[in-house]
């Protein structure tokens, strides 16, 4: 497992990134202010520049002090101006880096989740390979032995280890056969997206007896990719089993449709949609399993964008926008 890297610190506060110590500066402005008023009253300051000018009267010399005030307004409004820039910009900046610290650390527990679930699933199925196909391949050549020794002459034996053969190997079929459809759905090679997220429903209604499931699909899925079609069917199975976990509806809405492109230079688009009249959820509400967020990892990675809408009690609906990609050559 690679190690995670670890989240960026949090942004200073603009107020202290800009302006730590404004009495200080205030005091110091006021201080130099204060000493050039007295050295220009000690020097006669004013009165020296005049003397000075006279002679140029004529150019106006003596109302540069004019132009000089207003010049030293504009830079301090441009200063204040400029000041505020920067505040809203180290605000904007704050907020980014709080969201990327949040992004980071939700894909952080998304990659651990990940390899939980992968060594989980290594360790029921290296389970499942002892108990069940283990046990049974040893019986399988135990009862070909018991064959092998048999009398020829007692057909009674040598029949009753053939059925024991051939129930066990029944048994280790089925155990396969469980396996793999765990491991892939099958009926998505066989079948195509359509017809394997029907086999899912079905699936579901038997283990929801009290809940109605309407299914729903418009257009051809038959030239999907394979990797959009496995991750639509991935976000009806994880939808369907968050609506078995939290939901407690009694009625879900299933729907898939493919959309012509918009435009000639856009791509198609798959819609799926699943809705239930469930509990619901607070907008934005952070849950504590990764259902959600691996569907929207599965629906980024697509290249997709995932909505979800939902209120307390009025339930919650998904809706997937999955681009059609066109196949590599």
């Amino acid at each position: 497992m690679t190690e995670s890297q670890p989240a960026p610190a949090p942004a200073e506060p603009a107020s202290r990134a800009l302006g730590a110590t404004p009495w200080r500066d205030s005091a110091i402005v006021v201080g130099l202010t204060a000493a050039s008023l007295l050295l220009a009253a000690h020097f006669q300051f004013a009165e020296t520049l005049y003397a000075l000018t006279r002679r140029w009267e004529s150019l106006q010399v003596d109302e540069l002090s004019t132009g000089l005030l207003v010049l030293a307004m504009g830079l301090v409004w441009l200063s204040w101006r400029r000041n505020r820039l920067a505040r809203r910009e180290l605000r904007a900046r704050a907020a980014a880096e709080a969201a990327l610290a949040l992004a980071l650390e939700e894909n952080r527990r998304l990659a651990q989740e990940h390899v939980r679930i992968q060594e989980a699933e290594r360790k029921h199925l290296a389970r499942e390979l002892h108990d069940q196909l283990g046990q049974y391949l040893n019986a399988i050549k135990l009862d070909a032995v018991s064959i092998v020794e048999a009398d020829a002459l007692d057909a009674t034996a040598v029949r009753r280890a053939a059925r024991a053969v051939i129930a066990s190997v029944d048994h280790v079929y089925g155990a396969v056969s469980d396996m793999i459809r765990r491991l892939r759905p099958v009926g998505l090679d066989e079948l195509g997206l359509a017809a394997a997220i029907e086999h899912c429903v079905d699936q579901w209604r038997v283990r929801l007896p009290r809940t109605t499931f309407a299914l729903s699909v418009n257009g051809e899925f038959e030239d999907l990719p394979e990797p959009l079609a496995l991750t639509a069917y991935r976000l009806v199975q994880e939808g369907l089993t968050n609506v078995y976990r939290h939901a407690d509806a009694g009625q879900v809405d299933i729907r898939l449709a493919r959309e012509p492109p918009a435009t000639l230079s856009s791509p198609a688009v798959v819609l799926l949609s699943i809705a239930d009249d469930g509990r619901g959820m607070l907008p934005g509400q952070r849950t504590t399993g990764f259902g959600l967020s691996g569907m929207r990892e599965r629906v980024e990675m697509a290249g997709g964008s995932l909505a979800l809408t939902s209120a307390p009690g009025h339930g919650v609906s998904l809706t997937a926008r999955l681009p059609v990609r066109e196949r590599a050559a």
